[in-house]
Protein backbone atom coordinates (compact mmCIF):
# COMPACT_ATOMS: atom_id res chain seq x y z
CA UNK A 1 0.00 0.00 0.00
CA UNK A 2 1.28 3.46 -0.88
CA UNK A 3 1.35 5.90 2.06
CA UNK A 4 -1.01 8.85 1.57
CA UNK A 5 -1.12 12.10 3.51
CA UNK A 6 -4.28 14.18 3.80
CA UNK A 7 -4.43 17.91 4.48
CA UNK A 8 -7.52 20.07 4.81
CA UNK A 9 -7.05 23.79 4.18
CA UNK A 10 -9.33 26.76 4.78
CA UNK A 11 -7.50 29.59 3.02
CA UNK A 12 -5.56 30.03 -0.19
CA UNK A 13 -2.22 30.64 1.53
CA UNK A 14 -2.31 27.27 3.25
CA UNK A 15 -3.52 25.63 0.04
CA UNK A 16 -0.57 27.00 -1.92
CA UNK A 17 1.81 25.92 0.80
CA UNK A 18 0.42 22.38 0.72
CA UNK A 19 0.56 22.23 -3.08
CA UNK A 20 4.28 23.06 -3.27
CA UNK A 21 5.00 19.35 -3.04
CA UNK A 22 5.01 17.94 -6.58
CA UNK A 23 3.27 14.84 -5.22
CA UNK A 24 0.30 16.84 -3.92
CA UNK A 25 -3.09 16.90 -5.63
CA UNK A 26 -6.21 18.91 -4.91
CA UNK A 27 -9.32 17.13 -3.66
CA UNK A 28 -12.64 18.86 -4.28
CA UNK A 29 -15.52 16.73 -5.55
CA UNK A 30 -13.19 13.79 -6.06
CA UNK A 31 -15.15 12.46 -9.02
CA UNK A 32 -12.03 12.05 -11.16
CA UNK A 33 -9.01 11.74 -8.91
CA UNK A 34 -10.51 9.12 -6.60
CA UNK A 35 -11.38 6.92 -9.58
CA UNK A 36 -7.85 7.28 -10.95
CA UNK A 37 -6.33 6.49 -7.56
CA UNK A 38 -8.33 3.27 -7.44
CA UNK A 39 -6.87 2.36 -10.83
CA UNK A 40 -3.34 3.32 -9.69
CA UNK A 41 -3.14 5.86 -12.51
CA UNK A 42 -2.90 8.74 -10.04
CA UNK A 43 -0.64 8.07 -7.07
CA UNK A 44 -0.47 11.33 -5.10
CA UNK A 45 1.67 11.56 -1.99
CA UNK A 46 -0.73 14.11 -0.47
CA UNK A 47 -4.37 14.97 -1.02
CA UNK A 48 -5.09 18.62 -0.27
CA UNK A 49 -8.77 19.03 0.57
CA UNK A 50 -9.72 22.51 -0.67
CA UNK A 51 -13.46 22.31 0.05
CA UNK A 52 -13.04 24.78 2.91
CA UNK A 53 -11.95 27.58 0.57
CA UNK A 54 -14.53 30.34 -0.15
CA UNK A 55 -14.61 29.67 -3.88
CA UNK A 56 -18.19 28.50 -4.31
CA UNK A 57 -19.96 31.59 -5.67
CA UNK A 58 -21.41 32.53 -9.04
CA UNK A 59 -21.47 36.31 -9.40
CA UNK A 60 -22.12 38.95 -12.03
CA UNK A 61 -19.15 41.06 -13.14
CA UNK A 62 -19.40 44.82 -13.78
CA UNK A 63 -18.79 44.37 -17.52
CA UNK A 64 -21.77 42.02 -17.89
CA UNK A 65 -19.78 38.82 -17.63
CA UNK A 66 -19.98 36.16 -14.93
CA UNK A 67 -17.39 34.79 -12.51
CA UNK A 68 -17.77 31.16 -11.45
CA UNK A 69 -15.78 30.04 -8.42
CA UNK A 70 -13.55 27.00 -8.68
CA UNK A 71 -15.61 25.08 -6.13
CA UNK A 72 -19.04 25.77 -7.59
CA UNK A 73 -20.70 22.41 -8.06
CA UNK A 74 -21.68 21.55 -11.61
CA UNK A 75 -25.37 21.28 -10.73
CA UNK A 76 -25.34 24.71 -9.09
CA UNK A 77 -23.60 26.26 -12.07
CA UNK A 78 -25.95 24.71 -14.61
CA UNK A 79 -29.05 25.82 -12.73
CA UNK A 80 -27.90 29.32 -11.79
CA UNK A 81 -30.06 32.06 -13.33
CA UNK A 82 -27.04 33.98 -14.65
CA UNK A 83 -25.78 30.94 -16.52
CA UNK A 84 -29.17 29.74 -17.78
CA UNK A 85 -30.19 33.15 -19.13
CA UNK A 86 -26.88 34.53 -20.45
CA UNK A 87 -25.19 31.31 -21.59
CA UNK A 88 -27.86 28.64 -22.12
CA UNK A 89 -25.54 26.32 -24.06
CA UNK A 90 -23.21 26.21 -21.05
CA UNK A 91 -26.05 25.16 -18.78
CA UNK A 92 -27.15 22.50 -21.27
CA UNK A 93 -23.62 21.19 -21.72
CA UNK A 94 -23.16 20.66 -17.99
CA UNK A 95 -26.53 18.92 -17.69
CA UNK A 96 -25.56 16.63 -20.58
CA UNK A 97 -22.56 15.32 -18.64
CA UNK A 98 -22.27 12.42 -16.21
CA UNK A 99 -25.21 11.85 -13.82
CA UNK A 100 -27.12 13.98 -11.35
CA UNK A 101 -25.18 12.51 -8.44
CA UNK A 102 -21.82 13.27 -10.04
CA UNK A 103 -22.88 16.78 -11.06
CA UNK A 104 -23.84 17.43 -7.44
CA UNK A 105 -20.24 16.68 -6.40
CA UNK A 106 -18.09 17.73 -9.37
CA UNK A 107 -16.63 21.24 -9.35
CA UNK A 108 -15.80 23.89 -11.93
CA UNK A 109 -12.03 23.53 -11.52
CA UNK A 110 -12.27 19.76 -11.31
CA UNK A 111 -14.07 19.72 -14.64
CA UNK A 112 -11.31 21.83 -16.18
CA UNK A 113 -8.68 19.47 -14.80
CA UNK A 114 -10.36 16.14 -15.53
CA UNK A 115 -8.29 13.63 -17.44
CA UNK A 116 -9.08 11.57 -20.51
CA UNK A 117 -11.26 8.47 -20.44
CA UNK A 118 -9.01 6.71 -22.96
CA UNK A 119 -9.08 3.08 -21.87
CA UNK A 120 -5.35 2.66 -22.51
CA UNK A 121 -4.59 5.61 -20.22
CA UNK A 122 -6.72 4.05 -17.48
CA UNK A 123 -5.15 0.59 -17.89
CA UNK A 124 -1.73 0.58 -16.27
CA UNK A 125 -0.80 -2.56 -18.24
CA UNK A 126 -1.12 -0.67 -21.54
CA UNK A 127 1.44 1.63 -23.15
CA UNK A 128 0.49 5.30 -22.66
CA UNK A 129 2.66 8.36 -23.19
CA UNK A 130 0.23 10.48 -21.18
CA UNK A 131 0.54 8.27 -18.11
CA UNK A 132 4.15 7.12 -18.65
CA UNK A 133 6.12 9.46 -20.96
CA UNK A 134 8.06 7.56 -23.60
CA UNK A 135 6.12 4.31 -23.17
CA UNK A 136 4.32 4.57 -26.50
CA UNK A 137 0.63 4.83 -27.34
CA UNK A 138 -1.40 1.64 -27.53
CA UNK A 139 -4.35 3.53 -29.00
CA UNK A 140 -2.55 4.31 -32.25
CA UNK A 141 -2.91 0.78 -33.59
CA UNK A 142 -5.38 -0.47 -31.02
CA UNK A 143 -9.13 -0.05 -30.74
CA UNK A 144 -9.47 3.70 -31.18
CA UNK A 145 -13.18 4.25 -31.83
CA UNK A 146 -13.56 6.88 -29.07
CA UNK A 147 -10.33 8.71 -29.85
CA UNK A 148 -9.59 12.13 -31.29
CA UNK A 149 -9.37 13.18 -34.93
CA UNK A 150 -8.35 16.81 -34.24
CA UNK A 151 -5.30 18.13 -32.38
CA UNK A 152 -3.56 14.76 -32.30
CA UNK A 153 0.13 13.94 -32.50
CA UNK A 154 2.18 10.82 -33.15
CA UNK A 155 2.40 10.42 -29.36
CA UNK A 156 -1.25 10.69 -28.32
CA UNK A 157 -4.79 10.64 -29.71
CA UNK A 158 -6.68 10.72 -26.40
CA UNK A 159 -9.93 12.70 -26.45
CA UNK A 160 -10.67 15.45 -23.94
CA UNK A 161 -13.77 14.30 -22.05
CA UNK A 162 -15.46 17.49 -20.83
CA UNK A 163 -18.86 18.79 -21.89
CA UNK A 164 -18.64 21.99 -19.83
CA UNK A 165 -15.34 23.02 -21.40
CA UNK A 166 -16.72 23.04 -24.94
CA UNK A 167 -18.96 26.13 -24.56
CA UNK A 168 -16.33 27.73 -22.31
CA UNK A 169 -13.92 27.46 -25.25
CA UNK A 170 -16.50 29.10 -27.52
CA UNK A 171 -17.00 31.88 -24.99
CA UNK A 172 -13.30 32.83 -24.67
CA UNK A 173 -13.44 32.20 -20.93
CA UNK A 174 -10.51 33.14 -18.71
CA UNK A 175 -9.10 30.93 -15.94
CA UNK A 176 -8.01 32.77 -12.78
CA UNK A 177 -5.07 31.23 -10.96
CA UNK A 178 -3.55 31.95 -7.55
CA UNK A 179 0.22 31.67 -7.34
CA UNK A 180 2.74 32.14 -4.54
CA UNK A 181 3.44 35.64 -5.86
CA UNK A 182 -0.11 36.78 -6.52
CA UNK A 183 -2.64 36.05 -9.24
CA UNK A 184 -2.48 35.45 -12.97
CA UNK A 185 -4.98 34.68 -15.70
CA UNK A 186 -4.86 32.12 -18.50
CA UNK A 187 -7.01 32.38 -21.59
CA UNK A 188 -9.15 29.30 -22.08
CA UNK A 189 -7.57 28.69 -25.47
CA UNK A 190 -4.18 28.38 -23.76
CA UNK A 191 -5.23 26.48 -20.64
CA UNK A 192 -5.44 22.99 -22.17
CA UNK A 193 -2.37 21.91 -24.11
CA UNK A 194 -2.12 19.88 -27.31
CA UNK A 195 -0.27 16.59 -26.79
CA UNK A 196 2.66 17.29 -29.12
CA UNK A 197 5.76 15.48 -27.89
CA UNK A 198 4.65 15.62 -24.22
CA UNK A 199 1.11 14.27 -23.82
CA UNK A 200 1.66 14.19 -20.05
CA UNK A 201 1.68 18.02 -20.05
CA UNK A 202 -2.07 18.57 -20.17
CA UNK A 203 -2.56 22.12 -18.90
CA UNK A 204 -0.79 25.43 -18.40
CA UNK A 205 -0.78 25.39 -14.60
CA UNK A 206 2.64 25.49 -12.98
CA UNK A 207 3.33 23.25 -9.97
CA UNK A 208 1.84 24.69 -6.80
CA UNK A 209 -0.73 26.90 -8.55
CA UNK A 210 -4.42 26.90 -7.69
CA UNK A 211 -7.40 27.60 -9.95
CA UNK A 212 -9.72 30.01 -8.13
CA UNK A 213 -12.36 30.94 -10.71
CA UNK A 214 -13.42 31.06 -14.33
CA UNK A 215 -14.45 34.41 -15.80
CA UNK A 216 -16.95 34.27 -18.66
CA UNK A 217 -16.95 37.42 -20.81
CA UNK A 218 -20.21 39.07 -21.85
CA UNK A 219 -21.55 37.87 -25.18
CA UNK A 220 -25.03 39.13 -25.97
CA UNK A 221 -25.70 36.67 -28.77
CA UNK A 222 -24.84 33.70 -26.51
CA UNK A 223 -28.52 33.84 -25.59
CA UNK A 224 -29.05 32.30 -29.04
CA UNK A 225 -26.94 29.25 -28.37
CA UNK A 226 -27.16 25.47 -28.54
CA UNK A 227 -25.19 22.55 -27.17
CA UNK A 228 -25.78 19.29 -29.00
CA UNK A 229 -24.22 16.02 -27.88
CA UNK A 230 -24.20 12.70 -29.73
CA UNK A 231 -23.30 9.60 -27.70
CA UNK A 232 -23.81 5.88 -27.58
CA UNK A 233 -26.67 6.08 -25.08
CA UNK A 234 -29.01 8.79 -23.91
CA UNK A 235 -27.34 9.48 -20.55
CA UNK A 236 -24.19 8.91 -18.54
CA UNK A 237 -21.99 8.60 -21.62
CA UNK A 238 -19.19 10.71 -23.03
CA UNK A 239 -19.62 12.47 -26.36
CA UNK A 240 -18.68 10.81 -29.62
CA UNK A 241 -19.20 14.30 -31.03
CA UNK A 242 -20.64 17.49 -29.62
CA UNK A 243 -21.05 21.07 -30.76
CA UNK A 244 -21.46 24.33 -28.85
CA UNK A 245 -22.64 27.16 -31.10
CA UNK A 246 -23.88 30.72 -30.67
CA UNK A 247 -25.12 32.83 -33.57
CA UNK A 248 -25.49 36.56 -34.12
CA UNK A 249 -28.03 36.95 -36.91
CA UNK A 250 -29.07 40.11 -38.72
CA UNK A 251 -31.73 40.11 -41.45
CA UNK A 252 -31.18 36.45 -42.19
CA UNK A 253 -27.39 36.66 -42.36
CA UNK A 254 -24.68 35.57 -39.94
CA UNK A 255 -23.08 38.65 -38.40
CA UNK A 256 -21.01 36.64 -35.92
CA UNK A 257 -20.63 33.10 -34.62
CA UNK A 258 -18.90 31.09 -31.94
CA UNK A 259 -18.27 27.41 -32.57
CA UNK A 260 -16.55 24.75 -30.49
CA UNK A 261 -16.47 20.97 -30.75
CA UNK A 262 -16.19 18.21 -28.16
CA UNK A 263 -15.67 14.47 -28.30
CA UNK A 264 -13.41 14.70 -31.36
CA UNK A 265 -10.26 16.51 -30.19
CA UNK A 266 -7.44 16.27 -27.68
CA UNK A 267 -8.63 19.50 -26.02
CA UNK A 268 -11.85 21.54 -26.10
CA UNK A 269 -11.78 22.55 -29.75
CA UNK A 270 -12.54 26.10 -30.84
CA UNK A 271 -13.46 25.85 -34.51
CA UNK A 272 -12.37 29.27 -35.72
CA UNK A 273 -12.33 28.04 -39.33
CA UNK A 274 -16.05 27.33 -39.02
CA UNK A 275 -16.66 30.79 -37.57
CA UNK A 276 -14.80 32.38 -40.49
CA UNK A 277 -16.77 30.28 -42.98
CA UNK A 278 -20.04 31.53 -41.49
CA UNK A 279 -19.23 35.24 -41.39
CA UNK A 280 -21.51 37.24 -43.68
CA UNK A 281 -23.24 34.17 -45.09
CA UNK A 282 -26.97 33.71 -45.43
CA UNK A 283 -28.20 31.70 -42.46
CA UNK A 284 -29.06 28.53 -44.32
CA UNK A 285 -28.06 24.94 -44.84
CA UNK A 286 -25.33 25.79 -47.32
CA UNK A 287 -23.61 27.96 -44.70
CA UNK A 288 -23.95 25.29 -42.03
CA UNK A 289 -22.40 22.65 -44.29
CA UNK A 290 -19.56 24.97 -45.31
CA UNK A 291 -18.82 25.63 -41.64
CA UNK A 292 -18.83 21.92 -40.86
CA UNK A 293 -16.47 21.15 -43.71
CA UNK A 294 -14.12 23.90 -42.54
CA UNK A 295 -14.20 22.69 -38.93
CA UNK A 296 -13.15 19.14 -39.85
CA UNK A 297 -10.82 19.93 -42.76
CA UNK A 298 -7.71 19.05 -40.76
CA UNK A 299 -9.11 15.88 -39.18
CA UNK A 300 -6.71 12.93 -39.01
CA UNK A 301 -8.65 9.70 -38.39
CA UNK A 302 -7.32 6.33 -37.28
CA UNK A 303 -8.64 2.90 -38.17
CA UNK A 304 -11.77 2.83 -36.00
CA UNK A 305 -12.73 6.49 -35.59
CA UNK A 306 -13.05 7.82 -39.14
CA UNK A 307 -16.84 7.86 -38.68
CA UNK A 308 -16.38 10.73 -36.23
CA UNK A 309 -15.62 13.15 -39.05
CA UNK A 310 -19.02 12.82 -40.69
CA UNK A 311 -20.71 12.52 -37.29
CA UNK A 312 -19.13 15.76 -36.09
CA UNK A 313 -20.11 17.53 -39.31
CA UNK A 314 -23.72 16.46 -38.98
CA UNK A 315 -23.77 17.37 -35.30
CA UNK A 316 -22.48 20.85 -36.09
CA UNK A 317 -24.90 21.36 -38.97
CA UNK A 318 -27.81 20.40 -36.73
CA UNK A 319 -26.62 22.61 -33.86
CA UNK A 320 -26.29 25.62 -36.16
CA UNK A 321 -29.75 25.05 -37.60
CA UNK A 322 -31.25 24.85 -34.12
CA UNK A 323 -29.43 28.00 -33.01
CA UNK A 324 -30.81 29.79 -36.05
CA UNK A 325 -34.32 28.73 -35.06
CA UNK A 326 -34.81 26.03 -37.66
CA UNK A 327 -36.31 23.12 -35.73
CA UNK A 328 -37.27 21.12 -38.80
Amino acid sequence: MQPLAYRSVSDERHALDALRDSGARCLAGGTTIVDLMKLHVERPATLVDINGLPLDRVEALPDGGVRVGALVRNSDMANHDLIRTRYPFLSRAILAGASGQIRNMATTAGNLMQRTRCYYFRDTAAACNKRDPGAGCAAMDGYNRIHAVLGTSDRCIATHPSDMCVPLAALDAVVRVRTSSGERTISFADFHLLPGDRPDHEHALAPGELVTAVDIPPLAFARRSVYLKVRDRASYAFALASAAVALDLDAGRVRGARVALGGVATKPWRAREAEAALAGRAADGDAWRAAADAALAQAAPRRHNAFKIELAKRTLVRALALAAGDAS
